[in-house]
C-alpha cells in the first residue's frame, strides 16, 4: 500500500510540475518572452505550413517587420518550425515564382509574399497550384485576376503616418517656442524610396499630421530610388538637413537616415522599426503596419478550410496600424495626450487624414479627383475617390486595399 501512494505521489508531483511548467500544446512564448494562451485552441493547425517570400533580409526594417511579425503568430498559434519557411533576398523576377514553387512543393499551403513588384510572379504560382492559398502585400490585381486562391492585403498605414506626424508637429512648436528655429523654417525633410502612390500617401499624410499641430510647417521630398540602401538614404537625410531641413522622416527601409540624424543631432521619425537605440538623441517616434492579424487571419483560414479575402485591409482597430513607443527624452511635452487624441477622433471618424479641407493643390481645394484604382494597361484614372469632403484612401467601395493617392504635391510640399 505504502508502495502504491508513493508512486501515486510521484505521479502527481509530475503532472503538477507539467502544468506550472506549460505544455506544448497549451502556451507557447512569444518573441517578447511572453507566455501567452494559445489562440483558437478548437482549431487544428497541424496541417497548415507556411511560406514566407520576403524581397530582402532581417537587414532591411520592411521586411525585418513582415519576418517577425511571422514568428510572432507563429508563437500565439503555436506553430511548429516545421511548419513555417522563410526564403529571403527573393528579387522582383523569375526567383519569386522559383521560390513560391519550392514552397509549395515542400508542401506550404498557404504562401505569402511581401513586395510590390512579386505579385505578377505569385499570381503565375497560384495558377500552377491551385490547391495553395497565395496571399500578397500592397498589390492591386486580386479583384480583376480571377484567381481564387490569390489575395492582396495592406493596412491603413496612412492612419499611422497621420499620427507620427502629429508628434513631429508637436516636435516643430517646441523648437519654435525655445527659439531654436523660427515658424517659417519648419521645415521636414523626407527620404522617399520611389515617387510610387504608396510613398506619395505616406508623406502626404505625414505632412498632414504635422500640420495639423504646426501650420507653418513644410515639407522637402528627396527620392533614392531603392527600397533599401543604406548609404543613399543616409546621403538622402544628409542632403535634406544641409538644405535647411529641422526634422527628418522617411518611407525608405534601412536605418540609414535615422543614424544620419542622430550624427547631426536632428529629429528623426523612423518607418517600422523603432530607432531608439540607434538614436537615443533624436528618435522620436516609428509607424508601423502589424502584419500579425492578417497572418493569423490567413492562417485560421487555411486550418478550417474557408475563404481569405479577397482584397483585406487592415486599421487601427484591427491592430494592424500601430505607432513604436514614443521616446520621452525627445518628444515635446503633451505629445502622448496629442497622439492618444487624434487617434480617438481617427477611430471615431471626426478626423479623416485626407480631409479637403485641410489641404490645397496649386491655391484650391479638391472637389473630385479620379484615381487609378482599377489595375489595367492603360493607366486610367478611372474612379472617383473624393466623397463626403475627403479623399478616401485604401479600399474606397471595397475595391482595393493598396495606396492609390497619387497626388504630387499637395501646397505646402515640394520636391527637392
Amino acid at each position: 500500500m505504502k508502495k502504491f501512494l508513493a508512486l501515486l505521489l510521484a505521479a502527481v508531483l509530475v503532472f503538477s510540475f507539467a502544468a506550472c511548467s506549460g505544455s506544448k500544446d497549451d502556451t507557447t512564448t512569444s518573441a517578447s518572452g511572453d507566455s501567452t494562451s494559445a489562440a483558437n485552441t478548437d482549431v487544428d493547425y497541424s496541417k497548415v505550413k507556411v511560406g514566407l517570400i520576403c524581397l530582402h533580409d532581417e537587414n532591411s526594417t520592411y521586411d525585418n517587420n513582415f519576418i517577425q511579425a511571422l514568428k510572432d503568430t507563429q508563437a500565439k498559434l503555436g506553430l511548429k518550425d516545421e511548419q513555417v519557411l522563410i526564403k529571403t533576398n527573393i528579387p522582383e523576377d523569375d526567383s519569386c515564382l522559383n521560390a513560391a514553387q519550392e514552397l509549395a512543393d515542400a508542401g506550404c499551403n498557404v504562401i505569402f509574399a511581401d513586395s510590390f513588384g512579386h505579385e505578377t510572379y505569385i499570381m503565375e504560382a497560384a495558377k500552377e497550384f491551385p490547391e495553395v492559398q497565395f496571399c500578397h502585400a500592397t498589390g492591386t490585381h486580386a479583384k480583376t485576376a480571377e484567381l481564387k486562391n490569390f489575395h492582396n492585403a495592406f493596412a491603413a498605414i496612412y492612419e499611422g503616418r497621420y499620427l507620427a506626424g502629429v508628434a513631429a508637429g508637436m516636435k516643430l512648436n517646441e523648437m519654435i517656442k525655445d527659439g531654436k528655429i523660427k515658424a517659417e523654417e519648419a521645415v521636414i525633410g523626407y527620404v522617399g524610396a520611389f515617387n510610387y502612390a504608396e510613398v506619395v500617401s505616406g508623406f502626404t499624410s505625414f505632412f498632414l499630421g504635422a500640420r495639423s499641430v504646426c501650420e507653418s510647417a513644410t515639407m522637402k521630398v528627396t527620392y533614392t530610388n531603392s527600397w533599401f540602401d543604406i548609404a543613399l538614404e543616409r546621403e538622402a537625410a544628409l542632403s535634406l538637413i544641409k538644405d535647411g531641413c529641422v526634422l527628418i522622416s522617411q518611407h525608405a527601409d534601412s536605418e540609414g537616415a535615422p543614424k544620419a540624424c542622430e550624427e547631426k543631432g536632428v529629429p528623426n521619425v523612423a518607418y517600422n522599426l523603432d530607432t531608439t537605440s540607434m538614436g537615443p538623441n533624436t528618435a522620436l517616434i516609428s509607424s508601423k503596419i502589424n502584419w500579425s492579424p492578417y497572418y493569423e487571419l490567413m492562417i485560421n483560414a487555411v486550418a478550417k478550410g474557408e475563404e481569405i479575402p479577397t482584397d483585406w485591409c487592415g486599421t487601427l482597430a484591427t491592430d494592424s496600424v500601430q505607432l513604436t513607443k514614443l521616446n520621452e527624452k525627445v518628444a515635446a511635452e503633451g505629445t502622448q495626450a496629442a497622439i492618444d487624441e487624434a487617434k480617438a477622433k481617427l477611430e471615431k471618424g471626426e478626423i479623416k487624414v485626407f480631409d479637403t479641407a485641410t489641404f490645397t493643390v496649386d491655391g484650391k481645394k479638391l472637389d473630385s479627383y479620379k484615381a487609378d484604382v482599377i489595375p489595367d494597361e492603360k493607366f486610367e484614372h478611372e474612379t472617383e475617390v473624393i466623397k463626403d469632403g475627403a479623399f478616401l484612401e485604401s479600399d474606397v467601395d471595397g475595391m482595393r486595399s493598396a495606396p492609390y493617392f497619387d497626388i504630387m504635391y499637395i501646397d505646402g510640399i515640394s520636391e527637392k
